[in-house]
């Protein structure tokens, strides 16, 4: 990626996907660039010295605080996090737990057969993808890492085949050699016929959930019969019903695969940094996302500890959001929740949750105006680089959070 500036601004972006590209060319849109609290029912420009000062005191008063977001940070903000989050016995969340927190849950049970998305794309000569448009949600995988991609030893895309399972003929769908229509909400049942089918059993019926036995015996031999597959998949597996159920019987079904071929399984993950959050609080408490420290200890029970599920229960008392809005896609009751709570939010930008919040912390982007390490969908780990220099004033999450546990520890040890 090649990214052209002058005079501080970027204005150019070459070899970037279209999203990539709006958002170097947008970084300045809608920039909150002053601190706000809310006095008086209205959002009026502050001191970050103010700003911090007041977020802190609601932190010490705080029973129970959730502390949410993290995917659009760095590794190293979602480090303080934690501390923030140990000192004051609240709840740490990130955006896994309403995105691929099944898939997490799945590998918990049954492990992981993965690799880097370079092995994939120099070796894989079937790539399924189930649940996911990527052209649409990634739109540079397919041509970097999968089936469009020149290899060092797959070098065209008539070397490879590719696979698409859906509800619907989406884009990538058409690109595909074998597209299979699966009824929504069927997912297990396809995946368990299809391990059947591998393992070579006989299935009795004529079709499952949608898709004709003959079909699915085609589907097995491809994967059978394959040098080195890889299976993406996507939300439309994980939020589809049995979520982590489904996962299960997608790490299972390529631990059966892997017993005649070579096959691996790959979550397409979303925002950013979302797999570096998930790292640095199992590095930290051994736990990748809902982490409680209410007893005074990292405790993880998703479906419990997780923020929609407190805030659909009242549980907390505070909040702080960092690089996430989550009023915009929370469920209506956790959001209203959410909103009715003394809340606290690091963000770049003017968004639903700012507008809803007490406190606004204006914040840099990591990757444009600031460095740090994030972690790729494949855990590959990434040191991104400074472009420009943020507005005049406006500091790093890194720095915000760090001057809000100095600041709350210091009225702890004053009382």
């Amino acid at each position: 990626m090649e990214v052209k500036t002058k005079d501080n601004a970027i204005v150019n972006v070459k070899n970037a996907c279209v999203m990539s590209t709006s958002k170097l060319l947008g970084y300045m849109n809608e920039r909150l660039t002053q601190p706000k609290i809310r006095r008086g029912g209205k959002l009026l420009n502050s001191t970050y010295n103010q700003a911090v000062d007041s977020a802190a005191r609601i932190l010490a008063k705080s029973r129970s605080p959730l502390f949410y977001g993290w995917s659009l940070t760095s590794c190293e903000a979602v480090e303080v996090g934690v501390e923030l989050a140990e000192e004051t016995g609240g709840f740490i969340d990130n955006t896994t737990t309403t995105c691929h927190g099944p898939s997490i849950l799945g590998v918990h049970e049954i492990g992981e057969s993965s690799c880097t998305l370079g092995e994939v794309r120099h070796r894989a000569d079937l790539i399924v993808y189930w649940g996911a448009n990527p052209v649409h949600s990634h739109p540079l995988h397919m041509s970097r890492y999968s089936a469009l991609s020149k290899g060092r030893f797959r070098k065209s895309r008539s070397e490879r085949t590719l696979i698409v399972v859906d509800v619907r003929k989406t884009d990538t769908a058409k690109l595909a050699d074998v597209f299979v229509q699966i009824e929504p909400n069927r997912d297990y049942e396809l995946l368990s016929a299809i391990r059947a089918a591998v393992r070579g059993d006989e299935i009795e019926q004529d079709e499952i959930a949608g898709v004709p036995v003959e079909r699915i015996e085609e589907i097995a031999e491809k994967m059978i019969n394959c040098e080195f597959g890889a299976l993406f998949f996507g939300l439309g597996l994980t939020m589809s019903s049995g979520k982590s159920v489904n996962i299960d019987a997608a790490l299972s079904l390529v631990r059966e695969l892997n017993s005649k071929t070579k096959f691996v399984i790959m979550p397409m993950r979303g925002h950013f940094n979302v797999n570096g959050a998930n790292n640095v609080t199992t590095w930290l408490t051994g736990y990748p996302y809902a982490i409680d420290f209410t007893q005074g200890y990292p405790r993880y029970n998703p479906g419990e500890t997780s923020a929609v599920d407190l805030l659909t229960r009242e549980e907390c008392d505070s909040a702080l959001v960092v690089a996430s809005d989550p009023i915009s896609n929370f469920p209506l009751q956790a959001a209203q929740n959410l909103a009715s709570i003394p809340l606290m939010t690091i963000e770049p930008h003017e968004t639903p949750t700012t507008l809803c919040s007490d406190i606004v912390f204006p914040s840099t982007h990591v990757g444009i105006e600031d460095t740090g390490t994030v972690y790729r969908m494949d855990g590959v780990v990434l040191e991104t680089r400074k472009l420009v220099d943020p507005p005049k004033g406006v500091k790093s999450d890194v720095e915000i959070l760090r001057a809000l546990l100095k600041r709350l520890r210091t009225i702890r040890r004053l009382g």
